[in-house]
């Protein structure tokens, strides 16, 4: 079922599958008690075999209202439920608002008993989310008001790009803190990515 994608965010209570296009999509799937939650899942060859391999498939949850990407066709495949955008916990997960207006619904999952936060388009690790050297960035058109996120993870998950395992926390409250002000950084980095981008696909050696 679907493109080919790579393996990454192996840890011990789930793990993730990327591709590797300019948007950096990047899925997930949590195993609690033996049940199997997708967030904001693309297809991806291989990938249900490892889902159903790792316990019963509990329900889809799609942390954006855009983020529809294949989560549809995975409910349906699994037979399970499609959580859009909740606000009452799902199973062992809260739910933390990240923007909820007319143009723009989302939530952050919080998994307060294994300290596990993910988050769709909020933080990115992607490059065009980061600004420099940015280990984890907010989204470009959040940084002027970025969300709250008042947690103390061990892990951070996104939906664009890989995800933070190291000083989780600490990457967390430096990309909100300086959101506003590295902003400039962030659009030069952007343009960057995609120029390089552009160059690979359009410039032959």
């Amino acid at each position: 079922m679907g493109r080919a994608v790579e393996a990454v965010d192996e840890f011990h209570a789930g793990f993730g599958w990327i591709q590797h296009e300019f948007l950096q999509r990047c899925s997930h799937a949590l195993v609690a008690e033996g049940r199997v939650w997708l967030v904001d899942p693309v297809a991806g060859g291989g990938v249900e075999e490892r889902v159903r391999a790792a316990g019963a498939p509990a329900g889809v949850i799609q942390l954006l209202d855009r983020h529809r990407r294949d989560c549809v066709a995975w409910a349906n495949r699994l037979g399970c439920a499609h959580h859009v955008v909740p606000q009452e916990p799902v199973g062992p997960f809260d739910f933390l608002t990240v923007r909820f207006s007319r143009t723009w619904k989302e939530v952050a999952l919080w998994w307060p008993g294994e300290r596990v936060l993910v988050c769709a388009d909020a933080l990115g690790t992607a490059r065009y989310f980061c600004a420099g050297d940015e280990r984890l960035g907010a989204h470009p058109l959040l940084r002027l008001r970025p969300p709250s996120l008042p947690v103390e993870p061990e892990a951070i998950l996104c939906g664009h790009g890989e995800g933070v395992f190291t000083d989780a926390t600490g990457a967390l409250r430096e990309a909100l803190a300086t959101s506003r002000r590295r902003l400039p950084r962030q659009v030069m980095s952007a343009v960057a990515t995609y120029g390089q981008r552009w160059t690979r696909r359009h410039v032959r050696p």
